[in-house]
């Protein structure tokens, strides 16, 4: 005998309901928004499926199928924690930032407030200071954050806290200067921090000639929606990577343009 589903529940709907499932939105739209434009994005849309076809397959008690993925789903919460780490710690920060309501990209629930990025008034003296570094054959990478806030790679270099200026940028690239070697993060109008370890891409398909610096902007740009611009000291040529991609040997020009399409609205 086939049993029926029992829908009669379904018309008892209370306001608290209404309220749980609102909640429940605005949290699940937090998390997307933290994860997104990073690797774990995959992860937590292949966690909501699980869960989905749990509460389906639950509800069409598939007796079978609803215990292996209820025992799947019990262990998982653990393996979250570990998986999610970085962005669990991202979120608990922002949380506790008394200053979040001030955050230029600052949103209403579903609704963002149209808003320039504050990085964009400061492309022309980022450009020029990638045109005058490539001119010398001074390497340098510098990261520009878009959605992903690249929290857990501020903390590997030393913070700098400084409004974005040409002057600035070169002296931190002069290779004399403490610190010139690693990377540079820029998040909306301010230098975060210098001297960043990123993570280096792994792909075989990468030509053998791409240096370090060329291939830490590649690997952060495969794990997150910034973008890196990176100046080779043997070629003196500009670069930038987006989406795991690397544009070579470009025009300060062309890095502009890119640039103002990238962050302005």
């Amino acid at each position: 005998m086939f049993h029926l589903l029992n829908i009669s529940g379904l018309f008892n709907f209370r306001i608290v309901d209404l309220i749980d499932i609102i909640l429940f939105a605005v949290l699940l739209y937090e998390v997307y928004t933290l994860v997104k434009g990073t690797a774990a994005i995959r992860i937590f849309i292949g966690i909501i499926s699980i869960y989905i076809i749990w509460k389906v397959v639950k509800a069409f008690e598939m007796q079978l199928l609803s215990e292996i993925l209820g025992q799947f789903i019990s262990v998982g919460v653990i393996s979250l924690i570990v998986v999610f780490q970085p962005e669990i710690r991202q979120f608990l920060l922002m949380m506790g930032n008394t200053r979040i309501i001030h955050h230029p990209r600052r949103r209403f629930i579903f609704w963002k407030f149209k808003v320039n990025d504050p990085f964009a008034e400061h492309i022309d003296a980022v450009v020029m200071a990638c045109q005058k570094m490539a001119e010398t054959k001074t390497g340098a990478l510098i990261v520009i954050a878009r959605e992903s806030q690249l929290g857990t790679f501020v903390e590997t270099g030393q913070m700098v806290g400084s409004r974005i200026s040409e002057l600035m940028l070169e002296t931190i690239f002069f290779r004399n200067s403490p610190l010139h070697d690693g990377a540079v993060l820029i998040s909306g109008d301010t230098i975060l921090a210098a001297r960043c370890i990123l993570p280096v891409s792994k792909r075989s398909s990468i030509p053998s000639w791409y240096g370090l610096r060329h291939r830490a902007a590649i690997g952060l740009t495969e794990k997150s929606d910034a973008i890196a611009i990176v100046i080779s000291e043997e070629r003196g040529t500009i670069s930038y990577s987006v989406e795991g991609k690397l544009i070579e040997r470009v025009s300060p020009a062309e890095l502009s343009g890119f640039l103002v399409a990238s962050f302005s609205k």
